[in-house]
């Protein structure tokens, strides 16, 4: 019996240890939970352990196969991650984004299949087999480029908005993707025309039905289930519209991932958006783990071992080819050159998607055993190193952004007529609302970048930008620190700030710094090194988040407001420096002083 049990639940206990305990050690050695997962599935192969079990019988415990609950998670986890990538669509955001996705990433899908499809055709491949491989093998990897941008913290950078967009035309195309290798493998027989024709009608059909159904029963469902204010039939709700979406689309002949998608764009204009993201990301993220895992199992590593060589350079061809390609378009679109070489790097290898593509593919008998194993091998040895093409893109972009500010626009020189001015070391999302302030005032400025792409940018604008390093002692003087009537260091490294402050206190005793403060410990450490006042970011954010918070309680704006600047004080009188009122009144006494003629 316990026998039995065991082997009944030996698969999820490997799924589980695997997401709990091991998928955790390779992150913290740096590699991605997607390629941990990934590598975990190859360690467990029969090809791997097989070897090994045969010497150490007790490993085959730990050896795993194709089997039919495996098989079903992996399944779930690509229909929960399509059915999200629904949800973050809108038609707004599509609108908005419509020159890019529909431009920049359309582009890429049809040149990258095309391209790639020649030459598959070139290599002997009937016209079927290497369309739908060159379909696949033109897809990125979501799961990886978002989670290395994400921990980056860089998702809205101009490299991060690019990737999106591109990536975001990948998703939407592996729908019609997915017809399409639909189609091929229904016309083996009878007239091509007729069969696509047929297919496509079917297909429009499923949809139509299901977008009416899920127009008119899905938010009065969701509205039901919220009323019962129970958050466990909440989601059980949810799992039953994904999932069950997702079995009425492959009940139609379409497939489930397709279903999810169709039910999560229904959903993404509904209030109930935010609150199902939450619920479904954490079985997402799970089952997508079991989709990677799958993919390392099934993958046949004696036809790597047989031919590496061959491998490997159709590999390293792939993303040649595909980077040459984003590059090339993303440059069309007037994408800087630094962006364009850190996405070409970012979005060359292959993705996740591309196993589903092969699997149907397989499925509809429109390629051959062959053929699918040597492009899984492909996909998987371009996903693993992603992270260090991330990296390398990564360097070659700064070094681009180097010299396009030492030769380009960013490069404009200082002005030379020493008028007093404040400086504004800094010119990011707190600089820039600085910099408007100070012209809504007419306050004479100059903002000071080592971002050379923001600096070009916010000069086309008409802000006074100028690229160098504020923590250059050579470069304060050559922007006026000596006439300067303040300094505002706006930097979000705490450390830069401290180095600015401590730098420009030496060139000048009596300058006025205002500086930019992580919290309490950073603005007293920033008193020492001798600012004139310290604004700590979680400080200043949780008195207003109070301020609001009272007046919409029913506190008058006049005590709310009262309230906050007690609190100030307070905070100011921990750091040993004096509140508000006593340095207006001892600022206001001193001008007095300095007004009062002596006596004859």
């Amino acid at each position: 019996m316990a026998a039995d049990t065991l082997a009944q639940y030996r698969e999820f206990l490997i799924v589980l240890a695997a997401a709990g305990l091991v998928v955790p050690l390779f992150l913290r050695i740096g590699i991605n939970s997607v390629l941990a997962f990934l590598i975990v599935g190859i360690l467990l192969s029969p090809d791997v352990l097989g070897p090994l079990a045969a010497r150490v019988p007790a490993l085959a415990m730990l050896m795993m196969g194709d089997s039919p609950s495996i098989v079903s998670l992996a399944e779930l986890g690509v229909v929960f991650l399509l059915f999200l990538i629904g949800l973050e669509l809108s038609f707004e955001r599509l609108m908005t984004m419509r020159r890019m996705v529909l431009g920049l990433g359309g582009l890429q899908v049809v040149v990258t299949t095309a391209i790639t499809a020649l030459a598959a055709w070139g290599l002997g491949l009937a016209y079927g087999a290497a369309l739908t491989l060159g379909a696949a093998l033109s897809l990125s990897s979501t799961a990886i480029v978002v989670q290395l941008l994400s921990d980056a913290k860089r998702l809205g950078s101009h490299t991060g908005r690019a990737s999106f967009a591109v990536l975001l035309a990948q998703d939407l195309a592996v729908i019609p993707l997915l017809l399409l290798v639909g189609i091929l493998g229904r016309n083996n027989d009878g007239p091509v025309i007729a069969g696509i024709a047929l297919a496509l009608a079917q297909a429009v059909l499923a949809i139509a039905v299901i977008v009416l159904v899920g127009r008119f029963a899905l938010r009065p469902l969701l509205r039901l289930v919220a009323g019962t204010r129970s958050s466990d039939l909440f989601m059980a709700a949810v799992l039953l519209i994904a999932v069950g979406t997702g079995v009425a689309a492959n009940l139609a002949g379409l497939s489930m991932a397709l279903g999810a998608f169709i039910a999560g764009l229904m959903l993404a204009e509904t209030e109930y958006r935010r609150a199902i993201e939450a619920i479904i990301e954490p079985f997402k993220g799970l089952l997508l783990g079991a989709f990677f895992l799958l993919l390392g199992l099934g993958l046949d590593l004696d036809g790597l071992f047989g031919n590496p060589l061959r491998i490997a350079a159709i590999a390293v061809a792939v993303i040649a080819l595909k980077s040459l390609i984003i590059y090339g378009l993303a440059r069309i679109f007037r994408v800087g050159r630094a962006v364009a070489l850190e996405t070409a790097l970012l979005l060359g290898p292959c993705g996740e998607f591309a196993f589903v593509i092969l699997a149907a593919a397989a499925a509809a008998k429109v390629l051959g055993g062959d053929a699918v194993r040597d492009a899984q091998l492909i996909v998987t040895l371009t996903m693993i190193v992603l992270p260090i093409l991330a990296h390398v893109g990564r360097r070659l972009a700064l070094e681009l952004k180097h010299r396009a500010a030492v030769s380009g626009e960013a490069a404009t020189p200082l002005p030379a007529d020493h008028q007093p001015r404040v400086i504004v070391a800094g010119f990011g999302r707190v600089g820039h609302l600085i910099g408007a302030m100070l012209d809504e005032h007419k306050i004479a400025y100059i903002a000071v970048d080592a971002d050379a792409d923001l600096v070009a940018r916010e000069r086309r604008n008409g802000f006074p930008v100028y690229y160098g390093d504020a923590t250059n002692p050579e470069f304060l003087r050559k922007c006026g620190i000596a006439e300067a009537t303040a300094l505002a260091v706006t930097m979000d490294h705490p450390l830069r700030v401290d180095e600015v402050t401590r730098i420009a206190r030496a060139e000048r005793i009596d300058l006025k710094i205002i500086a930019r403060a992580r919290d309490e410990r950073h603005a007293a450490r920033l008193y020492a090194a001798g600012v004139t006042e310290a604004v700590p970011e979680t400080i200043e954010s949780s008195l207003q988040l109070g301020e609001a918070l009272l007046v919409e309680a029913g506190i008058p704006v006049g005590l709310a407001i009262a309230s906050v600047h007690e609190r100030r004080d307070g905070f100011r009188k921990l750091l040993g420096r004096p509140s508000r009122r006593e340095a207006m009144a001892a600022a206001d006494l001193k001008k007095l002083r300095s007004r009062r003629k002596p006596l004859a």
